[in-house]
């Protein structure tokens, strides 16, 4: 997805991990295995740069609520393919909301509610490198903390849904807690 002036491809790049993971959170392992996610991340962020083209304030900052809006869209669009079964999934809440929901807890995670633009911009910062960080976990411990600590699932949940024990989640969340920390560390140092 290159760009000619640079910029607008290079700063939409910079989203496609939060953008994926605000999409795990949103559909349940059933339907991650019939939805290419990384493709409506693809296609989510091939639209936003195709928009901000024809834009005269191209140069201003990419606003993540807009991302959001349209990985929303793209997300319904892929549910509604599914058919009968998927429909009855997209009754039980709305994607733009959800996604909403999604930001605010990957946010409070992060840090308390700050509200100067420079925090605003520092906790963006900090969401995207959480983010990248989550895709550089082995895929068990990624699970495992997003379901945790995103989506407020238990740690019995959890361990049925993984075929594990819940001490075997336990660790598994402490190891990946900790490497998170690590990474976002070693990202800061940068």
């Amino acid at each position: 997805m290159g760009d000619s002036r640079g910029g607008t491809g290079e700063e939409l790049e910079r989203f496609r991990c939060y953008l994926g993971l605000l999409a795990r959170l949103q559909l349940g392992p059933r339907l991650q295995g019939k939805i290419d996610l990384s493709g409506v991340v693809q296609q989510s962020l091939l639209e936003a740069h195709r928009a901000l083209q024809g834009r005269a304030e191209r140069n201003r900052p990419i606003q993540p609520a807009w991302l959001r809006q349209i990985l929303a869209n793209n997300l319904r669009d892929e549910v509604r393919k599914l058919g009968t079964a998927a429909r009855d999934v997209s009754r039980e809440y709305s994607l733009e909301a959800s996604l909403e929901g999604s930001s605010s807890r990957l946010e409070a995670w992060l840090v308390a509610e700050q509200s100067s633009p420079s925090q605003q911009a520092m906790r963006q910062e900090q969401m995207l490198a959480l983010a990248q960080a989550l895709n550089l976990l082995p895929v068990d411990q990624r699970q495992a903390v997003e379901w945790h600590h995103f989506q407020g699932r238990s740690l019995a949940e959890i361990a049925r849904d993984m075929k594990r024990s819940k001490g075997a989640v336990a660790a598994l969340l402490f190891r990946a807690v900790k490497k998170l920390r690590e990474l976002l560390a070693e990202a800061e140092g940068d």
